[in-house]
């Protein structure tokens, strides 16, 4: 637990005046030159003195200290005594840079724990077997295709057809290779972060070397380990039907046969239609569950393994997913980002710039209210520059506690400027700045804020059906499908906005996650912890069938469910009318903001007017 002090009933008035460290923020401390005990236990003293109740060791570029080594590890514990002894949290961060899996390299120097690829080329290459491609990291060859498309650019036919053979279409090769070496990953490359194995090697390499290094202070006063975007290879579609360009998609060596056993087809003999859509607006189904398997496998693979060590271990997952804003980049890095916040003990958000991403932030606290989780992390203030002055410091963070950020990571706090160092996302928040020990202005004030907002039950009755597996299925080449999904992310974020600008709170609602968190069915849909008297289903094109089930028996019970837009015409990827009776018997408004918040007048817990 991290926020002991709120068992009491009341807010003790010393400690909204004067917060402890769990209430204050722990930026991104980034190690990034030969680092040296002296100097760091300084700037912890530096860090002390500008409000922050404690820091992230986060190992960043220029670090001639080698990652993960007895020299490392020792400062990591001189670092947590040091936290100690000021009454602040030493915060563990599981990675050497980002994306988080690889360890610095140290797990992919098995070549068979290295990224895979699925690429559909026009172009061969050398392929080997299976088993010496995953064993050595060359390509190995899944089929040939014979694509014919239609005018419009859609697949009229497809079959696999031998390598030699002639064809009627164009012949594309699928076949599976692994990410190249690179200097970011220590001349290694990115983990695979689909494979089960890989990613307890990982855990094995990082988690328990923490644990043997700091383990006794797991659930004292280092409360968590932070995991920074971790993702699977990118989708990376075609721009045009008929480009002569390499599309490719995640993989991993034992997908066909996982997604065998899951949907009882194989996947194979369907790859094309990943890569182009089918003729007269049908939908595929093999599109479908591969996005669904992907993300699935993802999510077991990492954040269910990582999570649950950390809850064996007394000490919280946290951190965030890479890309977390749209519809369309979930698609393209995690498949979704809510699935993954079922296994983190402190679920988070990452907000560059000065940018406002409010479905980023709902979709976490969502994630926070339903799973019972005490607290919510961000990393924010990252790539604002130099000129972001303590304005947009407290812009940026009011907003994000108002949606439930309570765990405030500042990136970032250099160690050092020399170097490489001085190359990384300015500002630094910390001794470099000639406002530092001005800071506490800015903490001090988030410090006591999070002393109140950490405390209470939230009370929301509004629940919005998550689409983001309408975006699933229109994930083909990008003239023929972005404007589809565009229209998608665009509803997404409007929603959103018009539910929170009209003072309307509410929550997603993920599908996957659904029918493990639904309870008790009456006029009140019970998810989670949460309980929902009005269901908002926000022009999603499809719907699970577990969904429908559900959203009719609620019905049925007598609840509130009203349908934006048009009634959604596919189940489970397959064309549907079953929608239509529930679409039916339930409200109905269009994309308006003004429509959609007369519907849910009642629904205000608290109201903004003019006093005349």
């Amino acid at each position: 637990m991290l926020y002991k002090k709120n068992n009491t009933k009341e807010l003790d008035t010393e400690l909204f005046k004067n917060p402890t460290s769990e209430y204050r923020g722990a930026p991104f401390w980034a190690w990034n030159c030969e680092l040296e005990k002296d100097m760091l236990i300084r700037q912890i003293e530096y860090l002390k003195q500008m409000g922050f109740g404690g820091f992230h060791m986060h190992s960043r570029s220029g670090m001639a200290t080698e990652y993960l080594s007895d020299e490392f590890m020792n400062l990591v514990k001189a670092c947590r005594d040091k936290a100690k002894e000021e009454n602040m949290l030493a915060w563990l961060y599981d990675e050497d840079r980002w994306s988080s899996g690889s360890a610095g390299g140290y797990v992919t120097k098995t070549k068979a724990f290295r990224q895979k690829i699925l690429v559909m080329s026009e172009t061969p290459v050398e392929f080997t077997d299976k088993e010496t491609g995953t064993r050595e990291g060359l390509p190995y060859l899944l089929a040939v295709f014979d694509i014919v498309l239609d005018k419009n650019g859609k697949l009229a036919s497809y079959k696999i057809i031998n390598a030699d053979d002639k064809t009627q279409g164009v012949k594309r090769y699928a076949y599976v290779r692994t990410s190249e070496e690179s200097g970011w990953f220590n001349n290694q490359t990115y983990v695979d972060t689909l494979s089960e194995d890989a990613m307890r090697k990982f855990i094995e390499i990082t988690y328990e070397s923490y644990k043997k290094a700091v383990g006794d202070s797991f659930g004292d006063n280092v409360p968590a380990i932070f995991t920074d975007e971790p993702k699977f290879a990118d989708k990376i579609r075609l721009g045009y039907a008929d480009s002569h360009d390499d599309a490719l998609f995640p993989w991993t060596t034992d997908f066909a046969d996982t997604y065998r056993k899951t949907y009882c087809e194989d996947i194979i003999e369907k790859l094309p239609e990943l890569f182009w859509d089918l003729p007269n607006g049908k939908i595929s189904a093999a599109r479908y569950h591969y996005h669904d398997h992907i993300c699935e496998r993802f999510t077991k693979s990492f954040a269910d393994q990582c999570g649950k060590w950390c809850g064996e271990n007394n000490i919280n997952l946290t951190g965030h997913m890479m890309a977390e804003e749209s519809l369309m980049s979930q698609t393209a890095y995690i498949g979704e980002a809510m699935r993954a916040y079922r296994s983190f003990g402190i679920p988070g958000i990452d907000i560059l710039c000065n940018y406002v991403e409010l479905t980023t932030a709902k979709q976490a606290q969502s994630a926070v209210h339903q799973f019972g989780r005490e607290a919510m992390t961000s990393e924010l203030y990252g790539v604002t520059n130099w000129d972001f002055d303590f304005r947009g410091h407290k812009f940026q963070g009011d907003w994000q506690a108002a949606l439930g950020v309570t765990v405030r990571v500042p990136h970032l706090s250099w160690v050092s400027m020399k170097g490489s160092a001085k190359r990384d996302y300015p500002a630094s928040i910390n001794y470099q700045s000639p406002w530092y020990k001005e800071y506490p202005y800015v903490e001090n004030h988030f410090a006591r804020l999070n002393t109140v907002l950490t405390r209470g039950k939230p009370i929301v009755n509004v629940g919005v059906i998550h689409p983001v597996e309408s975006c699933w299925i229109h994930y083909g080449p990008a003239s023929t499908s972005s404007d589809v999904m565009r229209k998608l992310d665009d509803n997404f974020g409007n929603v959103t906005n018009w539910l929170l600008t009209g003072l309307v709170d509410f929550d997603f609602i993920s599908e996957s996650l659904l029918p493990q968190q639904c309870g008790e069915i009456s006029d009140k849909l019970n998810v989670g912890k949460m309980s929902y008297g009005t269901i908002i289903v926000p022009g999603c094109e499809m719907l699970r069938g577990t969904t429908l089930d559900i959203l009719k028996k609620f019905k049925a019970n007598g609840g509130r469910i009203i349908f934006i837009g048009e009634c959604p015409k596919y189940v489970d990827a397959q064309e549907s009318d079953s929608v239509k009776e529930l679409y039916n018997v339930s409200e109905h408004c269009g994309f308006d903001r003004i429509q959609l918040l007369d519907k849910l007048n009642n629904e205000r817990t608290a109201k903004i007017c003019n006093q005349y």
